[in-house]
């Protein structure tokens, strides 16, 4: 862990953004290609990070995400995490540990001051079923529509557009987190490459760079309301074929191998007080 999380909250937004269903190895051929030139100008030196996902499908990977296991190193050892909620024995909160007296990391920001608001993606977040409003109805502000979900080849855009406008609506001396869950990766993908008639590792590539062209005005609205902690990872990969399997929701490398970034985007407003 780069990041001392302790000294951030309170001071800084938070963007939360899951890419849903991208593969590690799709993510870091991207950036060696320049395929996600606007990803590269935001991610560390080193590029995506290769972690392991706790969760194999989305549903348990973002449980685990909101009570603190972020994807894990995927080196051995016991890895410092940015956010815990407390319990005895954990042997991997360390002094630069947010650690929150509540159940998830939405509620303890929340009881911070922080407004907490969600931009569903896929069927996990759409507020249809009583499944689907359990990880949208931790935040106090939730959004989802079908121009959010896997079925728009513009997904990914009006999500932006919408976290534009939460953003603009934010008091700019209250601290915000926003969580964005984007669908675009997901299957249907075959949309994003011309021509394709099935779901491929070319054209979930294909989605990716889709996505990097969208991400400007994002980052754009969170640099002027000052500065950001800012967290963009996978929730798990997907299988196209590799050792006979297909999708996710079982355990191969192309599943639980992830990329992830965090990092401190500068604000252009004058700085703020901790709350």
């Amino acid at each position: 862990m780069s990041l001392n999380a302790r000294a951030l909250v309170g001071s800084h937004d938070i963007l939360f953004v899951t890419l849903d269903t991208l593969r590690y190895d799709v993510a870091r051929d991207a950036l060696a290609r320049g395929t996600t030139p606007h990803l590269a100008a935001l991610l560390p030196p080193d590029g995506w990070e290769r972690r392991h996902s706790p969760g194999s499908f989305t549903y348990a990977a973002h449980h685990a995400f909101f009570a603190g296991f972020l994807p894990t190193p995927a080196t051995p050892g016991r890895h410092p995490r940015l956010f815990a909620a407390r319990f005895g024995g954990s042997e991997t909160t360390t002094d630069g540990t947010y650690v929150f007296d509540a159940p998830d990391i939405v509620t303890g920001l929340a009881h911070l001051g922080y407004h907490t608001a969600c931009i569903g993606g896929v069927g996990f977040f759409n507020l249809q079923t009583p499944l689907s409003r359990v990880l949208p109805g931790l935040f106090a502000e939730q959004h989802w529509a079908p121009e959010l979900g896997v079925t728009d080849p513009n997904s990914t855009e009006h999500q932006v557009r919408l976290a534009v406008e939460i953003l603009a609506r934010c008091a700019p001396e209250r601290r915000i987190f926003l969580f964005i869950n984007v669908s675009a990766l997901h299957q249907p993908n075959r949309c994003y490459l011309p021509g394709a008639t099935d779901d491929s590792l070319a054209s979930h590539a294909a989605a990716l760079a889709y996505v990097d062209r969208q991400l400007p005005p994002l980052f754009a609205a969170l640099r002027a309301r000052g500065p950001a902690l800012c967290l963009i990872c996978s929730d798990h990969g997907t299988a196209y074929g590799e050792d006979g399997y297909s999708g996710h929701r079982l355990a191969h490398p192309t599943v639980w191998d992830v990329p992830y970034a965090e990092f401190i985007l500068a604000g252009t407003a004058a700085p703020r007080s901790a709350l």
